[in-house]
């Protein structure tokens, strides 16, 4: 599989993934501002991704903003799909206490690149099958397990 980009921004770098392993690619921005706490904002790449069909991009946050700064990927994972050609835009959200400044290339997010799967068919149905969970969620297990 092939991923590109073009650059709308002179400012723009491609992503790139800090280590070989690596899962995702880290995402820089082409702008300089500063988010208050409490506050978010649409951060620019100046990148224009173009993914094949049946691919998607996940848009996730970094850990080390989250834990050192508080600064995160609001809609995480954001997706952006295959048919999409606008500019790649990260929104962030600052929980943390401080002003978190972001300048030119700074890594703000990573991307990681993953296939899609859509069903053959989709159809109503008026019988739900019994399962040993059924209806539990939203923590019916417990904090601690």
């Amino acid at each position: 599989m092939t991923l590109r980009f073009k650059r709308i921004h002179p400012d723009a770098v491609l992503p790139s993934y800090a280590h070989k392993s690596d899962a995702g690619m880290d995402i820089r921005s082409v702008e300089e501002l500063t988010i208050l706490p409490g506050k978010r904002a649409l951060v620019h790449t100046g990148l224009v991704m173009i993914l094949p069909p049946m691919y998607e991009a996940q848009v996730r946050p970094r850990s080390g903003l989250a834990l050192k700064k508080g600064v995160t990927v609001l809609n995480t994972p954001g997706t952006i799909d295959a048919g999409y050609r606008g500019e790649v835009g990260v929104i962030l959200i600052n929980l943390g206490e401080e002003p978190f400044e972001i300048k030119k290339g700074d890594k703000i997010a990573q991307i990681v690149i993953a296939s899609v799967t859509q069903p053959e068919e989709i159809l109503e149905t008026e019988e739900i099958d019994e399962t040993d969970r059924g209806e539990g969620g939203f923590g019916s297990t417990g904090v601690r397990g």
